[in-house]
């Protein structure tokens, strides 16, 4: 049995019989890796680089971010399972691979409730419905117009096959009862890039990631995906403004590998949830469309839950699956 394998072994035997190995009153002693399961330049990305540089001042070690882009965001939590479950590799995730994933997936290699242990949601945000400027929609409707005049002549972009991105465009394309293509890709990044390339015409995205391109004319913003429209952006309507029915919002939140002792889930939470109220980051998120939040493991855990069951009938509703 190698090194780890036997602390790992140690720690699972203290923590059944309630006792915190020693060595976490010293954590963090040295840099912590975040798993992202997107491409840089998504919102995953962006938040998690966003809060990890405040969570570098107060935990006194750097936070190193780990791109892994594939399935939607689910080979990075697969990896986050396969990690020692001593706090120094942790997962900034999103609803994709942790509350969509599960009902998408017949075969996915691991059960968010089970195998991954919630530390704290940062926020919550909408997704905003962006196309390629030189594309002759500037509302809803007229996008919905040019797809029903034109079948199957639309691409819209996502981050991956079962992103949250992948079902906002299968909902849309559901309830606006029109024919668009999905085309996916390994993040949000490379999805903008070649949206304002005019190689794909459409794109729901998080807001955060696409609000610079936005103002620079880059993109056209057409609508928000809540239920109200969005703090940021207060001009810009609902999808469901045009499309009754459709809401769609997205989440980032900070994972461990179960098992972790608890003392350093506290610990990971207590930071977190003080750095996402710190108001100068409180305004940082807002501006980048997040609303900020900080909810205890508990909470979170519960919400989570609540979503794996809400987005079971949404993918439901919009006939997708992946083998």
């Amino acid at each position: 049995m190698n090194a780890w394998k036997l602390v790992t072994v140690c720690i699972v035997a203290l923590l059944a019989a309630g006792v915190e190995p020693a060595w976490t009153q010293n954590y963090p002693s040295k840099p912590i890796r975040v798993l992202l399961g997107y491409a840089p330049g998504g919102p995953t990305d962006v938040t998690a680089r966003l809060v990890g540089q405040y969570l570098h001042e107060t935990l006194g070690q750097p936070l190193v971010m780990d791109n892994r882009p594939g399935a939607g965001g689910s080979v990075a939590a697969n990896m986050l399972t396969q990690a020692d479950p001593d706090g120094y590799t942790l997962l900034l995730g999103a609803n994709g691979e942790i509350a969509i994933a599960p009902n998408l997936h017949k075969k996915l290699p691991y059960d968010p409730l089970r195998d991954l242990a919630p530390i704290s949601r940062v926020g919550w945000s909408q997704l905003v419905l962006v196309v390629y400027p030189g594309l002759p929609a500037k509302t809803t409707a007229d996008l919905i117009n040019l797809a029903k005049a034109r079948p199957g002549s639309i691409n819209f972009a996502s981050a991956g096959i079962g992103s949250t991105a992948h079902l906002a465009g299968e909902y849309f394309k559901h309830l606006a009862n029109i024919n668009i293509v999905h085309v996916p890709y390994k993040g949000a990044g490379p999805a903008m890039s070649d949206l304002m390339g005019g190689q794909v015409q459409m794109l729901i995205t998080g807001y955060s990631a696409a609000s610079t391109h936005i103002n620079s004319g880059k993109l056209r913003a057409l609508a928000v995906t809540g239920a109200k429209r969005l703090r940021a952006a207060p001009d810009l309507p609902t999808i469901g403004e045009t499309v009754p029915g459709y809401e769609v919002t997205s989440w980032y939140g900070f994972f461990a590998p179960a098992r972790t002792p608890q003392a350093i889930i506290a610990r990971l939470h207590k930071d977190v949830a003080d750095v996402v109220k710190r108001p100068d980051v409180v305004e940082r998120l807002v501006t980048l469309g997040i609303e900020p939040e900080g909810n205890t493991p508990a909470e979170f855990k519960a919400q989570i839950a609540r979503e794996v069951a809400t987005w079971g009938k949404v993918i439901k509703a919009a006939n997708v699956h992946v083998e």
